[in-house]
């Protein structure tokens, strides 16, 4: 086990509790930094919880059809198994009403009489996608009211974020996330700890920042570079929140016989 020739253990005791608040705060900021991500991006898809699409819609942009036409065009419920198909008459009266440009309007069309969209609805699909259905999977989806209906007759474009906030977001990330993590490594390097634990840590994290800051720009173009976004910063903050751990441990424990 190889240790540097300056110790953080050998600083004095104020010293230490000086640096250990410091990177307690620091730890503290990964995690909200971490939270803010999830609540700043979790609904940028219009639809609840954190996923790829919604860091994909951030960098790239998302391009998706109506979730009711999928459905149908692939004859849904037909393909569970016992489930009844929906009459060919209501299947196309829907399909119709969602290649229209007026779907809010006509959705309880009295004019439309069983046809109007609600109606066929009702009839057909809310005994499995109801809030009180028994079905456990379609009461996740109800179709009751024009809002739940809604998000899955629409198609969804959604932009990606404008070059100009992409930039300063690149800008202010660099700068600041690039600082901190020279620090933290710094630290690192002047613990007690192998040296291939301490080398390869700030390795980590090194590359999964550089990797993480890069794909932004380039997932703008090439759709299949967001997972490396995913990759690079939880790489990233993994490495870092490890080698932060690592120091506060290393400020604390006994020093070693010589």
């Amino acid at each position: 086990m190889t240790s540097s020739p300056l110790h953080l253990r050998s600083i004095a005791c104020t010293g230490r509790l000086a640096l250990t608040l410091l990177l307690l705060v620091v730890l503290g900021g990964f995690g909200a930094s971490a939270a803010y991500l999830v609540t700043h991006h979790e609904n940028r898809d219009e639809q609840p919880g954190f996923t790829m699409d919604d860091v994909r819609g951030h960098y790239h942009g998302v391009r998706t059809g109506s979730a009711l036409v999928a459905a149908l065009e692939r004859n849904h419920p037909a393909e569970i198994e016992g489930a009844t198909a929906l009459p060919e008459a209501q299947r196309s009266a829907l399909l119709a009403w969602l290649a229209g440009d007026r779907l809010s309007e006509t959705f309880d069309d009295l004019d439309l009489g069983d046809d109007a969209p609600a109606e066929v609805l009702a009839v057909s699909c809310l005994d499995c996608h109801s809030r009180a259905s028994e079905n456990a999977i379609g009461k996740t989806l109800p179709l009751e009211y024009w809002d739940d209906v809604e998000p899955l007759a629409s198609s969804k474009t959604i932009e990606p974020v404008d070059p100009k906030i992409l930039l300063a977001s690149t800008h202010t990330h660099a700068l600041a996330l690039g600082t901190t993590t020279l620090l933290v490594v710094l630290l690192m390097l002047l613990t007690r700890w192998p040296t291939r634990l301490r080398n390869g840590l700030a390795l980590l994290a090194s590359l999964g920042l550089f990797v993480d800051l890069g794909a932004w720009w380039i997932a703008r173009d090439v759709g299949s570079v967001i997972p490396v976004i995913v990759i690079g910063g939880t790489l990233f903050i993994v490495s870092t929140c490890m080698m932060l751990t690592l120091v506060i441990a290393d400020l604390w424990l006994p020093q070693r016989r010589a």
